[in-house]
């Protein structure tokens, strides 16, 4: 059964996309940089790393470019997959 390349891609872009909208919607609540702290310390890391204030313009274009970053991905798996796996049976 063929996957939909259109149906992959959106769905990809959209998951990424959202989680980009979540992290600028933590960058402006100004939680960011404790989330950011807190899975750094998880990973036994200490980067000194400083979230910047936030920016409108920023955060859209983060998430516009990671949708598309995401669709193409989805597009690609979903052609491969169709193509490695024609006529495949369940």
């Amino acid at each position: 059964m063929a996957i939909n390349k259109n149906k992959t891609g959106l769905t990809f872009g959209f998951l990424i996309s959202f989680m980009h909208l979540v992290w600028s919607i933590l960058v402006a609540l100004g939680l960011a940089q404790a989330m950011l702290d807190f899975v750094l310390g998880l990973h036994m890391l200490s980067i000194p790393v400083i979230v910047a204030s936030f920016s409108w313009g920023k955060a859209l274009g983060l998430i516009v470019i990671t949708f598309i970053v995401g669709y193409v991905f989805g597009w690609l798996m979903a052609f491969f997959w169709n193509k490695c796996f024609k006529g495949a049976t369940q």
